[in-house]
């Protein structure tokens, strides 16, 4: 059964990992990456525009699918040797959280504190929260879930 992830990180970050197929979360940790499958979706969730710079941005920013691998260590320089996963990315454009907050489940009833669910850096979502991300970013969800890799 293939489940919904939100990860967190910097537009920067995503625009990277999106231009280069693949996504890395929590700084580069393999455990969360390990519990994602195949077929999986994966949102990221991007609360500001650049790491270590307080520009806001809170908006969904990428949304793909989990490709038929295993999690792998990649070699970035300078002792950082993160771990990655390899993502079909959608098309999609970026869609601000805050007119979703009333539609997701993640977030109902937090009030203010919408964002505490967020602070891993990954959660696993329902299939409703991925169809109305998935939805405000315009992205073809069906069609990508259907041409996924099956594992």
């Amino acid at each position: 059964m293939n489940r919904g992830w939100i990860a967190v990180a910097c537009a920067d970050h995503v625009a990277l990992g999106v231009a280069g197929g693949f996504m890395q979360v929590c700084h580069g940790k393999a455990a969360p990456l390990r519990r994602m499958r195949p077929g999986d979706y994966v949102a990221y969730y991007s609360p500001t525009e650049a790491f270590r710079v307080r520009q806001s941005l809170q908006a969904f920013t990428a949304i793909g699918v989990i490709r038929d691998t295993d999690p792998y260590c990649f070699d970035m320089g300078a002792g950082f040797q993160p771990w990655r996963r390899n993502v079909d990315w959608l098309v999609s454009q970026a869609a601000d959280i805050r007119p979703l907050l009333g539609k997701l489940e993640f977030t109902a009833g937090r009030g203010s504190a919408w964002g505490f669910p967020l602070r891993f850096g990954v959660l696993a979502v329902s299939d409703a929260d991925i169809s109305v991300i998935g939805a405000a970013m315009r992205a073809l969800l069906q069609a990508a879930k259907t041409d996924a890799p099956q594992g």
